[in-house]
């Protein structure tokens, strides 16, 4: 039987792209968790980063079996931008946000709790959260801290990131992937969720 698990990841691409079927499955199944891990990261819903998570595979898979996979990199980096672009345009579908009707559709608008103003008690949880967040961010190692209050508070791309750190987007996005698995350490220690 032959052992997936050794291959490269441009290796088991290429397997793919002639139609081998299991060198994806081992592609999953190493970035599956990842790529999920840092959606969930941004979006902060299950639900919709379960549905980017697909998206982003799906978009992998078209991209792949249609020959316009370019090895430019790291495959990681590249399913991570694909992943992170799909967040960014499902940001920006949110804000074009559909207009009330008078039917019973658009009534559920107004019963929605998702789209409701968060009671006292729950925005009085979530500040906590926040400030147990920002305790956490402060305890990550310094490099760490840097990448994600730039790419999060400041809203700058791991190419701006890596220019103002003065290291490479790989660098960038291995300090992002480290703070996110050490803030995840960190929030099941303190029975931290968001």
């Amino acid at each position: 039987m032959y052992n997936y698990q050794q291959e490269t990841d441009e290796r088991l691409v290429s397997l793919y792209e002639q139609g081998n079927d299991q060198a994806f499955d081992e592609l999953l199944a190493r970035y599956q968790s990842k790529v999920y891990s840092y959606i969930l990261f941004i979006v902060h819903d299950e639900e919709r980063a379960n549905d980017l998570l697909q998206d982003t595979f799906i978009k992998v898979i078209v991209r792949i079996r249609s020959h316009k996979y370019v090895e430019s990199g790291k495959f990681g980096s590249w399913l991570l931008r694909i992943a992170h672009n799909l967040v960014i345009d499902s940001f920006r579908l949110d804000q074009a946000a559909p207009m009330v009707r008078g039917d019973e559709e658009g009534c559920k608008v107004f019963n929605d709790p998702a789209l409701s103003d968060n009671s006292y008690e729950a925005q009085h949880a979530m500040e906590q959260v926040y400030v147990e967040l920002e305790h956490m961010l402060d305890r990550l190692p310094e490099s760490q801290q840097e990448v994600v209050r730039l790419r999060f508070y400041q809203n700058k791309s791991f190419k701006e990131i890596a220019e103002l750190t003065n290291c490479s987007i790989n660098t960038a996005l291995g300090r992002m992937r480290y703070a996110v698995l050490n803030l995840r350490k960190m929030a099941v220690h303190h029975d931290l969720t968001v």
